[in-house]
C-alpha cells in the first residue's frame, strides 16, 4: 500500500499563510547550502503529487517557467516530470505537464490510490486537502517546516479540525537558517 505525507512549512506562530495567502516568508534561503541541499534532495524523490487548486495554480504559475527551470533546474525538472493530480470543483482542466484533474470525495478517491498506487504520494501545502485527509485517517506522515518568523496572524492549516488527531514524533532536523523540520505520524 502507498504511503501518504503531507509536507507543509508554518511560522512559529502556526501559519501556514499569512493574512493575504502569501507564502513570501518561507523562501529558500540562498545562504544556508544544508537547507538547500535537503530541498534538492526531497525534489528528487518519485511518487505523485496531490494538490487543491489554490496550491496547483500556484506551483504550475511558476515550476514550468524559463526562470524556474534556470533558477533551480534540479526541482524543477522533478516537479514538472512528477505525476500530479489536482482536486477541485471549480477547475474544467489543467495544463501543467503530467497533471490530472480530480473531482469527487476526496477520501474516496485518496484510499483507492493508496490500495492501488505502488509509489508514494505527497501533498505540498494544499491546506484544505491536508485537513480533509488527515480527518479521514488517510495521512501516514506529516513533515512540519517550523520557520523562524511570526506573522501574527495568517491561516492556520488545522483550524477547522473536527476531533484532536494524536501524533507521535518520528524525526527532527534543524538548519543554521533557523528553520526546523519535523515529522510526525498518527499515534495510533
Amino acid at each position: 500500500m502507498a504511503r501518504l505525507l503531507a509536507f507543509f512549512q508554518v511560522s512559529l506562530d502556526g501559519y501556514f499563510a499569512d493574512a493575504a495567502g502569501g507564502l513570501d516568508w518561507a523562501r529558500p534561503d540562498p545562504h544556508d547550502a544544508e537547507w538547500n541541499d535537503y530541498v534538492s534532495a526531497n525534489a528528487t524523490g518519485g511518487g505523485m503529487l496531490l494538490f487543491g487548486r489554490v496550491t496547483y495554480e500556484l506551483m504550475a504559475s511558476y515550476w514550468p517557467t524559463a526562470y524556474a527551470l534556470e533558477s533551480d533546474p534540479v526541482i524543477a525538472g522533478q516537479m514538472n516530470r512528477l505525476p500530479k493530480l489536482v482536486f477541485s470543483r471549480s477547475l474544467e482542466s489543467v495544463a501543467w505537464a503530467n497533471t490530472r484533474l480530480a473531482q469527487g470525495d476526496l477520501p474516496s478517491i485518496v484510499r483507492q490510490l493508496k490500495a492501488n498506487a505502488g509509489e508514494d504520494m505527497a501533498i505540498l501545502g494544499s491546506g484544505s486537502i491536508v485537513l480533509q485527509l488527515a480527518q479521514a485517517g488517510l495521512v501516514d506522515e506529516f513533515q512540519l517546516v517550523v520557520n523562524p518568523v511570526l506573522l501574527g496572524q495568517g491561516r492556520a492549516i488545522f483550524a477547522a479540525m473536527a476531533q484532536p488527531l494524536r501524533l507521535r514524533l518520528t524525526s527532527t532536523r534543524a538548519f543554521g537558517n533557523g528553520n526546523v523540520v519535523l515529522g510526525y505520524a498518527p499515534a495510533t
